[in-house]
């Protein structure tokens, strides 16, 4: 075994062999996969080894990070969103114990894939110097953190989503009903609150996850996401759509505000010629009954399942990028849009300020959750080219002056370092033969 110190995993310029974590990583499904593919490609391109541990829908990884899939019951998947699984499906303990949360009416992926990751891990100490866990915090990845050092990427609070999706619900059974899907909430509390170190990605994210979730201060350290920024990059030669609007919502959720938007472009359409292309797929809900209500139809495109290129070409289209979030933790469309140099019009919900600048500077920003304001600064963007091509330059380098992902992998590494180096993780790397 080898000695503490130069030549080991202590060593700051030591490579390190990571465990990373993730129960829902296909970028499609929203900003943790996006986070996971791209922080995991980086960690790899400084030297680092990662294998994934990915439930499904399964991440899109670089060739050179292994995935190891941890099957779950999909009883939320794509095509039949909350059905029922066979008995003839269930293949172990984890399957039983994920069923009996969805009979229960919570979530169940969270604690379901904790168990199984630490089931996957607990004969595995011995391979990995350190686990990185995206956002799960079931009660499983305490189990994984007493025998290997653990730490863990909290993008925001899920108490903001479900504080908004109880303050949309219009009948006390489904306030009820949205009250048992969060339940797990109160688990990744305790949980974060019991971690040694929790990676988040904005101030306001970190100011928040303290008041909500209990998690104290000194447990937590800032390390914003980024963006690749030759790739995500204005495309010259391709001019935008008179009246072409673009946004990002691959969870169709009350947090996200699409609805806001639909109304604010139903008022906008009174007047102008507007369209409206969507990254993410049509699916059941308040801002898809209101697209119909509204008659909004033939004037909205949803657009999914393409590669990061063609989302590229989609900003170059547009005249604006539009982030009509009531809260956001960071906002990878928004710094995705900024990079491209579209102009953006973003609220004012969560991080966004924090991300997105100043107002009339690198961003058009309204109040979040007022359809009016946001029709206003929409119209604003849209009438005044030299003041699109003024915001849309300052976005782009307020990016590519603070948000890559390589300096987002190197910020990362510091913590695992700051972590590994702990008396008590000191100790467990003794114990699983990493030293």
């Amino acid at each position: 075994m080898a000695s503490v110190g130069r030549g080991t995993v202590l060593d700051p310029g030591a490579p390190l062999s990571i465990a990373y974590l993730t129960y829902r990583g296909k970028p499609h499904v929203g900003g943790q996969g996006v986070y996971t593919r791209h922080l995991t490609k980086a960690l790899v391109d400084l030297g680092h080894s990662v294998e994934v541990l990915g439930g499904p829908p399964y991440p899109d990884l670089d060739e050179r990070v292994a995935l190891t899939e941890l099957p779950s019951l999909e009883t939320f998947n794509d095509h039949f969103p909350g059905r029922m699984p066979g008995w003839w499906e269930l293949d172990d303990r984890y399957d039983v114990l994920e069923l009996l949360q969805f009979m229960k009416g919570t979530f169940p992926e969270p604690l379901a894939f904790s168990a199984r990751a630490a089931h996957a891990l607990v004969d595995r100490a011995d391979e990995f110097d350190l686990v990185h866990d995206n956002q799960c915090l079931g009660y499983g990845i305490r189990r994984i953190e007493k025998r290997i050092p653990t730490i863990v990427t909290l993008h925001h609070p899920i108490t903001k989503d479900r504080e908004l999706e109880m303050a949309d619900a219009a009948t006390p059974w489904k306030r009820l009903s949205v009250g048992r899907w969060y339940a797990f909430v109160k688990m990744q509390s305790r949980v974060a609150a019991r971690m040694p170190r929790i990676v988040v990605v904005s101030q306001n994210s970190i100011d928040d996850i303290h008041t909500d979730m209990g998690v104290s201060r000194d447990r937590m350290r800032l390390v914003p996401v980024g963006v690749d920024p030759e790739l995500f990059r204005p495309l010259h030669g391709v001019e935008p759509i008179p009246g072409r609007l673009i946004t990002t919502a691959s969870a169709d959720v009350a947090l996200k505000g699409l609805s806001f938007l639909v109304e604010a472009m139903a008022k906008l359409r009174t007047e102008r010629d507007v369209t409206l292309t969507i990254i993410g797929s049509p699916k059941p809900s308040r801002s898809m009954r209101l697209i119909d209500e509204l008659g909004l139809g033939p004037h909205i495109e949803f657009v999914s399942g393409v590669p990061d290129e063609r989302i590229v070409e989609l900003y170059a289209e547009a005249e604006l990028a539009v982030v009509p979030s009531l809260y956001e933790g960071f906002s990878l469309p928004a710094i995705e849009a900024m990079c491209t140099a579209t102009p953006l019009v973003a609220t004012d919900g969560g991080a966004l300020p924090e991300v997105t600048g100043a107002d009339g500077e690198t961003v058009l920003q309204c109040p979040a959750g007022d359809a009016d304001a946001l029709a206003v600064a929409i119209g604003r963007g849209l009438d005044d080219p030299e003041l699109r091509a003024r915001i849309g330059e300052a976005g782009r380098r307020r990016v590519l002056d603070r948000w890559t992902w390589t300096r987002c992998a190197e910020l990362t590494v510091e913590q695992y370092r700051e972590v590994l180096s702990m008396p008590s993780n000191v100790d467990k790397l003794r114990r699983n033969g990493r030293l």
